[in-house]
């Protein structure tokens, strides 16, 4: 199963979603689609999909899925990338009115330079990384220490 994700943002991301439906159309895609499609406008007419589910089931879903297609949130792709699922992220970008900014585009790259994701920009790339998914090294994932928990080691061992 694909689990494509929009994740919970106030703004549509239609396109991700057309690209979807486009690759069922044309084959690409084969195995069944389950979409969170969030407050995106356009609706799936060839996947099943919802809005919006609590986070308990989301994690749920991506423990199930095969190949989680997903814009660039950290949470989400953080969730898929512990469960080692195959995890391929569509940014969501500003000039399409997805998102404030193009913060998500410095994300998708931070993941990607560590190995533990692949990018897509366009359908023809997403369908290049859908065919060939199974040549893909992901990098498995090894969790960083966050800057607070590293500042307060630091700090109880010079004590």
């Amino acid at each position: 199963m694909i689990l494509v994700t929009v994740g919970t943002q106030n703004f549509s991301f239609g396109r991700l979603l057309k690209m979807i439906d486009e690759l069922i159309i044309e084959e690409v895609i084969i195995d069944p689609v389950v979409g969170q499609i969030g407050y995106s406008l356009y609706e799936p007419t060839h996947y099943s999909s919802f809005n919006f589910n609590p986070e308990s089931e989301m994690k749920e879903l991506i423990g199930k899925a095969d190949i989680l297609i997903t814009h660039a949130g950290v949470g989400t792709i953080t969730s898929a990338l512990q469960l080692q699922k195959r995890v391929i992220v569509v940014p969501r970008l500003k000039e399409y009115g997805e998102h404030v900014d193009n913060h998500q585009l410095e994300i998708a790259e931070a993941y990607h330079q560590k190995g533990y994701i692949a990018i897509a920009h366009t359908k023809e790339e997403l369908s290049y990384l859908l065919k060939n998914i199974d040549n893909i090294n992901f990098k498995q994932y090894v969790p960083e220490k966050s800057t607070i928990l590293s500042s307060i080691e630091d700090f109880i061992s010079k004590i």
